[in-house]
């Protein structure tokens, strides 16, 4: 079978939920390397499609549920909607919904309906979410904002250090890391050792936003 064909898949979904016929820069290796069950390591800017590297593959993994960790509601919420409006079941479970609405989605969940699941680190540290987690059918983690695990960075969140967890309780699930372009975390080296991440595809996105223009008048002041 050839690359072309074996990657079909991806480029099906891709015109089917998101109605591209084409993907922007590694967005398909990223996609691809998931997929594949390897963890991966994404260094890339707000805005340079990085949802959709792990949205795809989980799109495609029936009857499993991908983890999604990400250390803002606001945004889980949003890409939930968007994902319901393109067919994709997905749902949040986090501390803004009431009792009655987690164990509504504690019981989907079980019953495999979701293909996408945001929680936040700090329901990763809760006790007995790990153990739930374990009762599920699992595709892959994914680790938004993975900056947020420095101690050097002003996004800094505690409980994304106890993140390394997954890889003890969940050995054979690949886990991805995404990463925004700011130092330390360039090559992502720091991550990829603090999270436990095993010979994993890593993509460093262009830096250069042709669609950006400064002013001269602010580069060079008189």
């Amino acid at each position: 079978m050839s690359a072309v064909a074996s990657l079909s898949p991806f480029l099906s979904a891709l015109s089917l939920h998101w109605g591209y016929t084409s993907f922007r820069p590694g967005q398909e290796e990223i996609a691809a390397s998931i997929a594949a069950a390897r963890d991966a390591c994404v260094v890339m800017p707000t805005g340079g499609g990085k949802s959709l590297c792990y949205q795809l593959p989980a799109a495609l993994a029936e009857r499993r549920t991908a983890i999604v960790i990400s250390p803002l509601i606001a945004l889980m919420q949003d890409q939930v909607a968007q994902l319901d409006e393109m067919g994709i079941p997905a749902a949040v479970l986090n501390s803004s919904q009431s009792p009655s609405q987690r164990e509504a989605v504690r019981r989907d969940a079980l019953s495999g309906k979701f293909r996408l699941l945001y929680l936040s680190p700090e329901s990763i540290a809760q006790e007995g979410t790990l153990r739930w987690l374990k009762s599920l059918a699992l595709s892959f983690f994914v680790i938004d904002e993975a900056h947020c695990i420095s101690e050097w960075g002003h996004d800094f969140r505690p409980e994304y250090r106890l993140l390394n967890r997954l890889r003890r309780e969940f050995p054979e699930l690949p886990i991805a890391a995404f990463i925004p372009p700011a130092p330390p975390s360039t090559s992502g080296t720091t991550y990829v050792s603090q999270l436990g991440l095993r010979d994993p595809f890593k993509y460093i996105a262009s830096f250069y936003r042709p669609n950006l223009r400064y002013p001269r008048s602010r580069m060079h002041p008189h």
